[in-house]
This record gives C-alpha cells, structure tokens and sequence, in this order.
C-alpha cells in the first residue's frame, strides 16, 4: 500500500483490475441497440457477408466499429484495446472483432452492400421517430424539415490509403460528405470522398436518400435541401426540386451579385428575426438556369472596423462590398452580407 497526498482513502497501485471499466457507457449503446434492434435492420438491409453463417454479421461488425468510435477509437487498431478491456466487453451491445478480423470483413463488402447501408439507416430512423413521445413525433413529422449539406475533412496518415488525396491546405484526408435532419440531429445519408473531391456532383444523391429517409419516417411536410457556398449550383437546385424538396444555398459573390446589391432600395431591408442587429431584403438577382421562382435573400449585420482581419485572405473580410458607399453606414462599421438563393413552395 502507498498513500498518495491529497487522495482519501487508500490507493492500491499495481496490476489493473479486469472488473473494472472506463466505458460503462456501452450499456447504454447496448440497450438502445436492442431496443432498436439495429443489428437486424442492418443484416436485413445489407444481406450476409460470408458463406459460412458464424463469426460476426454484417451489422454486428458495424455496430462494434460504430461503437469503438463512440470511445473515441480513432484506428482499426483501436478495435485492439477495446477488446483488451475485459469488463467493457462483457457490457458491449456486441462482440469487439480484432483489426486483422474488421480488416478482412470490411473487405468482403460489395459496393452495392455498403450502399445497402443506408436502407438500414433508413428504417432505423423510422424506427427512432416511432419510438419517441407521441408530441416530439408529431413535431418532427409535421413542422420544418431541413435536409443539411455539409463535408468535413478527416486527416489522414500513410501514402497508400485508398480514397485520400491532399486538400487545398496540404493535409492528407478523407472527406465525409452527410446529408443530415437538422430538426432532428441525426445523419441521414453520406458518402466519403478523397480531400480533394467537389462534394456538388454527389449532393443530388444525397438529397434523393435523405428526401427518401424523411419520407418513410412519417414527415409531411416539405423538405429544405440547405447547404453553404461550396453548393452554389443549379444541378443541386433542380435535385432538391426533383427530389420534392425547395432549397436554399449559398450564393458566390460574383461581380452580378454586387451590381444587384446596389439596386436595394433603403425601405426593402427588414430587421432579422432573433438575430441581433442584422437585416434581410429580396434583391433582383438569379442565376441563369436556375429553377423559375429563384430568388436571392440577403442579410447584412454591421461589424465594428476592429473586428475585421487586415488580411485579404480573411472569410469576414471578404463578404464586405470594397467601397461601402450607402448611406448611415459610418467608417468604423460596415455590412457582412449573407446571401442565399432560396425557393419555396406555399
């Protein structure tokens, strides 16, 4: 025995005890796992995997990576630790496979398995919306749905990764590409692309899973394709259309879209509702070949000179006209203009 200044009690130091855990919070994953039943939705979606019905099923294997992520495993080696941890296994929803086992299994998914996936995704977000309060479910059913469109990149280490390339900034990643219900904060559909893939030409893939998602979930009303900037195009817009959906999407700030914000008259702009000092107006400006009914909303918020970077490279910097000339705008602030092409059908 040891005492150790500032500890009460006594502290054994020495071999660690196997009946203990940091990931008790597996019991969780494994109850709502049953109750969800998501390793039968997904075995049902995507078929089996091997000849031999024994070792672990197509779900289970994505139930076990799934949840060795949640533990913050970052690697196929994390699989590894995870399965040394004798008491979090006994808790786990499923069997921890080892890396070389995960390793060999992913691979025997077909192209057409993994897209498989997302049908299982489906139904158990069905599943998640027929299980919740009756006055939750039928919030989300019946109120706004919003279809969001967002990449991120993953870092990545190694040359001869598959499906990674170098992004604009240099690093080595993957970019994650998901579609996901904003309303109710759950991914929908995604895709993985190499860090240097425009994520547009897939987004209308996307919005036709998840628009479908939504719609075997019970939801009425019409979706919202949302997506920043980096989806400014009308293939994207005429995909939300297709899909049932409108949309609303960053614009570029070309030089038409400056010459358009000058036609604004004064008495257009109105007060943003629950955004703090900030205004909205409808300028005559859409792209060409756009869908009929386009239109550009714009919002201005009035930022002290202090707060914008010197930098020409600066995001802020950038969504401010170069010669800010219309009338009460002082020299110490200036307007940072959001501008989305927008469609809705009443």
């Amino acid at each position: 025995m040891k005492r150790i200044a500032g500890v009460a009690g006594r502290v054994r130091i020495g071999a660690p005890d196997p009946s203990l855990t940091s990931a008790s919070g597996v019991v969780a994953v494994a109850e709502l796992a049953g109750r969800l039943g998501v390793v039968q939705a997904l075995d049902e979606a995507v078929g089996p995997i091997k000849q031999r019905d024994r070792g672990l099923t197509a779900g289970q294997l994505l139930l076990a990576m799934a949840q060795t992520q949640m533990l913050g495993g970052d690697f196929l080696s994390s699989l590894d630790r995870r399965r040394a941890d004798t008491a979090g296994e006994l808790l786990s929803a499923v069997p921890t496979p080892a890396s070389t086992t995960a390793a060999g299994l992913a691979a025997r998914f077909r192209p057409q398995q993994l897209l498989w996936v997302e049908d299982g995704i489906t139904e158990l977000v069905a599943r998640v919306v027929r299980l919740l309060p009756a006055k939750r479910r039928a919030v989300l059913r019946t109120g706004p749905a919003t279809i969001d469109l967002d990449g991120t990149d993953v870092e990545c280490y190694g040359a001869k990764k598959d499906g990674i390339a170098y992004t604009y900034k240099g690093a080595r990643a993957g970019r994650p590409h998901i579609a996901s219900w904003a309303e109710a904060g759950v991914a929908v559909a995604a895709d993985l692309l190499a860090g240097d893939q425009d994520p547009r030409p897939g987004a209308a893939d996307l919005i036709c899973a998840a628009a479908a998602t939504l719609k075997t979930a019970g939801v009425s009303t019409r979706p919202v394709a949302r997506g920043d900037v980096g989806y400014f195009a009308a293939e994207i817009a005429w995909a939300a259309l297709d899909n049932g959906c409108d949309f609303s999407l960053g614009v570029t700030r070309n030089q038409a879209v400056w010459r358009a914000l000058t036609t604004i008259p004064d008495k257009a702009w109105r007060k943003a509702k629950r955004m703090k000092g900030a205004q909205v107006a409808v300028m005559a400006y859409a792209p060409a070949g756009w869908p009929p009914g386009t239109r550009t909303v714009v919002r201005r918020v009035k930022t002290p000179a202090e707060q914008i970077s010197a930098d020409p490279r600066s995001r802020r910097r950038r969504t401010i006209p170069q010669r800010t000339t219309r009338p009460g705008i002082g020299r110490h602030q200036r307007p940072r203009l959001r501008l989305l092409v927008h469609r809705h059908e009443p």
